[in-house]
């Protein structure tokens, strides 16, 4: 056997062995994702979805719809998120880019000193450019030429990379539209909470005009001694308690308008807002479909899924790493050590064309170690959108036991208000006809007062959990 063929052979059996140990992959552990959710959250298999409802449409209160129309343009963390949005689709087109061709143009000059006692150095030494004329000395080089060179994409590495950015793009576009929810939430449950601090002020208003009537009817009955000084110190520090009330609610409503404006992105300023009491404000009924629907209508899950196809496809591209890969190069251009003799072609012309195979051979841990964690952050994923659905059914769930409860709390503490209001009327006849002690008075007001404070607190909880089932529902960002 001749020494050329047996070479032959030593190459072809080194890479076959570099293709076969380069292709084996390391087996993984696989977790499939659940989908399946309970059928109903009720009783009901009605598929009307309030979630489907625009935002603007779903909150009639039109100082509230323009509170948020404005957050939705002003609000800095949105702005943010947007920007985030912009880098995710910028690095789809660089991934797109790696997997396509590249071309340089290159152009260079420079000058080059040979030792005379060299091969080149004797050679340049002794060439003769033409009849005689010979070479210079130093040399120098001239050069204007493209270089191209390619990955041939062949186990889809490239593409698949791209097609993993195209998913995370869309998941930062619905991690957009979470925070859109939560915002329009956050916002709704402020707004609220504004109301329900101006409903307590006038409750308060109005208490401290009927203690400060009753302090006038003491201080009469103490000069007709009726009643000791004991019973209008009493009367006095009541009335003097309740006025310190409203300065705390003073600055409840001021924290309160700050934080929607925080939201909407400006300084401080008065939040214009409904005159009408929250008292009077009915909430609407709300209609929560089925649990399948949570998968389409909130973009938390529909970020969640997003991910987890990004990170299949993560681990189909460290797969590709052990297989080989090639690259093909080529360049064409003119070189010259004289500008003149650059457009003298085809001398000063110069191409080359190579292609290289290559496959992971030896000390593969670097790539074995990005295939296991690519599979490890699928796994996490899988285990993330699972969460994620639980979580927002168990959301709904919540939301609607709280608006039940909600609604019956209510109904009893607008009895137990009524009938407090009463008791203050018979409280004050029976202290005018002295057949009750000022202190009966005194509790009889305060508890009053409290039930009122806490029947408006009741109508708050009912209008945010209004606004909550809203949000869990998937509502607010369409």
């Amino acid at each position: 056997m001749s020494s050329k063929k047996l070479i032959y052979i030593s190459l072809g059996v080194v890479f076959t062995a570099v293709i076969m140990t380069g292709c084996k992959t390391p087996s993984l552990m696989e977790k499939t994702v659940n989908r399946t959710v309970p059928e109903k959250f009720t009783d009901s298999q009605d598929t009307s979805n309030t979630a489907k409802l625009d935002w603007e449409e779903y909150f009639s209160d039109v100082h509230l719809v323009g509170l948020i129309d404005t957050a939705l343009i002003r609000n800095q963390e949105l702005n943010i998120i947007l920007q985030e949005i912009a880098i995710a689709k910028f690095e789809i087109g660089a991934r797109k880019g790696e997997y396509l061709p590249s071309v340089d143009l290159k152009a260079g000059s420079g000058v080059e000193k040979k030792a005379r006692y060299t091969p080149e150095g004797a050679s340049e030494a002794t060439t003769d450019i033409e009849p005689g004329r010979e070479m210079p000395e130093p040399v120098p080089d001239f050069q204007l030429g493209a270089i191209a060179s390619w990955e041939v994409d062949i186990w889809h590495k490239l593409r698949n990379a791209k097609e993993s950015a195209v998913k995370e793009y869309l998941a930062t576009e619905e991690g957009k539209n979470f925070m859109i929810t939560q915002l329009v939430a956050e916002i709704a449950n402020s707004y609220y909470e504004l109301l329900a601090l101006d409903n307590q002020l006038q409750i308060l208003n109005q208490n401290i005009e009927i203690q400060s009537n009753a302090l006038k009817i003491v201080k009469l009955q103490k000069q007709a001694s009726r009643v000791t000084e004991l019973a209008v110190r009493k009367f006095e520090a009541e009335v003097l308690h309740t006025k310190s009330l409203k300065f705390k609610i003073q600055q409840s409503i001021v924290e309160t308008e700050n934080k929607i404006n925080y939201l909407l992105g400006r300084y401080p300023q008065p939040i214009e807002r409904s005159s009408q009491k929250i008292i009077d404000i009915m909430p609407d009924s709300v209609q929560t479909g089925i649990p399948s629907q949570l998968l389409n209508n909130r973009p938390d899950i529909k970020e969640a899924e997003y991910k987890l196809a990004a990170a299949k496809l993560d681990i189909k591209v460290a797969k590709a790493n052990f297989y080989p890969s090639l690259d093909i190069s080529a360049g064409i251009g003119l070189q010259a050590f004289n500008p003149s003799y650059l457009i003298q072609a085809p001398e000063s012309m110069l191409f080359n064309v190579a292609g290289d195979l290559m496959a992971p051979l030896i000390n593969r841990k670097a790539i074995k170690a990005h295939y296991y964690s690519a599979n490890a952050k699928q796994i996490q994923a899988v285990y993330e959108y699972e969460q994620t659905v639980l979580n927002a059914y168990v959301e709904v769930v919540n939301q609607l036991s709280n608006i039940n409860n909600l609604k019956q709390s209510y109904e009893l503490k607008a009895q137990q208000v009524q009938a407090l209001n009463e008791s203050i009327d018979i409280a004050n006849d029976l202290f005018r006809s002295a057949r009750a002690d000022y202190m009966e008075v005194l509790l009889t007001q305060r508890d009053a007062l409290e039930s009122k404070f806490e029947l408006v607190e009741t109508k708050k909880e009912q209008m945010n959990a209004k606004v909550n089932i809203y949000q869990a529902l998937g509502g607010g960002w369409n």
